[in-house]
């Protein structure tokens, strides 16, 4: 179970990182872990008021990894950085970013 927690903390020490390129794998590693991580403040959050803000703060800072972390995957997948703003399109954008973030590893 070392994979998962290494992409997640991978993704956090490259956070500022736009060059070079991430797997596939260390891209959903990072995703789940992340959303595993949300899911349980939210659930604490319930519980203990506390956890509210922790969790609003969790929800916005991780947008500081994820964000380089995606740029480096659609690169590893080969195409460019601008097709982030795909998922700005109404209905089938998010799809269409799913799908080319899903897409296996050009070599080199």
């Amino acid at each position: 179970m070392a994979q998962p927690i290494d992409a997640y903390v991978s993704g956090w020490q490259r956070a500022f990182d736009y060059e070079g390129r991430t797997n596939r794998g260390d891209y959903w590693w990072f995703v789940l872990a992340n959303l595993i991580v949300v899911v349980v403040l939210l659930v604490l959050s319930g519980f203990i008021e506390a956890f509210r803000a922790l969790t609003n703060i969790y929800v916005i800072a991780q947008i500081v990894p994820h964000l380089p972390l995606t740029i480096r995957r659609l690169r590893d997948s080969g195409k460019p950085w601008p097709w982030i703003f795909i998922s700005l399109v109404p209905l089938i954008g998010g799809i269409w970013l799913i799908v080319l973030l899903v897409q296996a590893s050009i070599p080199g």
